[in-house]
Parts: C-alpha cells; structure tokens; sequence
C-alpha cells in the first residue's frame, strides 16, 4: 500500500442491501395503489381512498432515501413511474369510477359515458404528465412542477371519494361534480402552471414557535376528520397556481391599462 493511497483511501460503496431499501419502499407504494384498485372493486371506498394517501407517504420515502443513502439509479426512476402511473394514475381513476358510474349510469346512459370518460381523461392526463416529467426531468426547475403532480391529483379524486362515500345517495348532482372533479384534476396535471415542489426547502433554518405548533396541529385536524381536512388541503394546493396566475394577469392587465 502506497503512502498517497493510506492517507487517501477510496470512498466505498454503499452495500448492496441499500439499493434494496428504496426499490422496497417503491414496492410499498405500488402495492397500496394495486390495493387502493381491489378496495374500490369491492366497494370499500374508505379503505380505497386511504390506500392512495398511503402511497403517497411511500412514494415520498422512496425518493428522500434514494437520495440521502447516494443509491439512486436509472432502474429506481423508471420504476418509480411506473409505480406512480398504477398508484396516481389508474387507482384514482378506477376509485372515481368504482364509486360514481353504476350510480350516474342510473340517471341515463348517456350520463354513465360521461363517468367513464371522465375517469379515462384524468388516467390519460396522469400518463402524460408522468412522460412529460420523465422527458423534462434533467432541465427542469427544481423548485417548481409543471403542471398539478399526480400525486396531489391522485389525493383530490381519493380524498373526495372518501369523504363522499359516506353519502347514502349523493343524487345527480353530487355525482356530476365527483367526475367534475376527476376531470379538472385531470387536466391540471397537464397544464403549464407552475406549482412549488417544496423540494429546496431549507429543513435547518430556524423556525418561529408557532410555526412549529403547525405540524402537530396539522397531524391532529387530519385524525379528526382525514377525508375532509386532506380534500381541503389539497384542493387549496391545486387552486393556488391558477389562482395565482389569474391575479398576475389581472395585475398586469391594471398595469397597462392607459391613464385617463
């Protein structure tokens, strides 16, 4: 052994059991998906919903593992896709369907080819943003998503089957707002709006005390009501961006606008 390699010894590599962990969590998250897609099948929409939500907690390990053990990987990525077309993609679309067609269909045949299309449409949206994502991955801004992410998609259609499947009968209305929603969400996958990824937050500076209190707070709302508060949430958080688009056309258009 040579002095230069003594004091300069190579950096190791990471075992090979680490690269399992975060393919193993992907896992996780493909399997609450698949479950989340049998649940609606059997007409369990409380237990499908949630699954979606725990898909989401898997799919956010994944990649945060990935990253602080250095064992991403081109496979771990493609997989991770995949995952998310079957977990943000199919299942909520299956969910929304499950639910709401056999019931809209009573109201018409016509009314049972809107439910379906509408379920396709967000499914569709949820592939296309992924593949948009994948092409645009290594330019993109990290500080922002182009267009809603699946999984803030995914939590709208499941948290509103959720909380709508304690209805005993949510009439035609409600139904016809349900696929509305599946719809829109759909298209906001797709959009061009830019919505923060939360991904460069600064998790070392130092935090007021009442921001602190915040996140118990948050945990506890969700354990009080988890459809409502997280239907709540994440509709506010895919608003946001065209909200915040209108008001910079709305301000701009003033700006303009000659004096008189």
């Amino acid at each position: 052994m040579d002095i230069e390699t003594a004091e300069n010894p190579q950096p190791r590599a990471p075992a090979r059991g680490i690269y399992l962990l975060p393919n193993l969590l992907t896992t996780a998250a493909l399997f609450s998906g698949f479950y989340g897609i049998v649940a609606a099948i059997d007409q369990h929409f409380n237990s499908a919903g949630a699954a979606v939500f725990v898909a989401m907690i898997f799919d956010t390990l994944d990649g945060r593992t990935a990253r602080a053990t250095g064992t991403e990987s081109a496979f771990g990525k493609e997989y991770d896709s995949l995952s998310d077309m079957v977990s943000f993609g199919l299942a909520p679309a299956i969910i929304a369907y499950q639910w709401g067609v056999v019931r809209i269909a009573e109201y018409g045949h016509a009314w049972g080819r809107v439910g379906w299309l509408a379920a396709f449409v967000y499914a569709v949206c949820a592939a296309l943003r992924l593949a948009r994502f994948n092409a645009r991955a290594a330019t993109a801004d990290k500080r922002y998503f182009e267009g809603l992410p699946s999984p803030s998609a995914a939590a709208i259609v499941a948290a509103f089957v959720w909380f709508s499947s304690e209805w005993r009968e949510p009439g035609l209305t409600g139904l016809i707002v349900a696929f509305g929603i599946t719809a829109v969400a759909g298209l906001l996958m797709v959009s061009s709006f830019g919505y923060p990824s939360f991904k460069k937050m600064d998790l070392d500076r130092r935090v007021r005390f009442a921001g602190l209190l915040a996140v118990p707070l948050f945990f506890v709302l969700v354990a009080l009501d988890p459809p409502t508060v997280l239907l709540s949430v994440f509709s506010l958080y895919a608003l946001s961006a065209p909200f915040l688009w209108g008001l910079r056309r709305l301000r701009r258009h003033h700006g303009s606008a000659p004096a008189t």
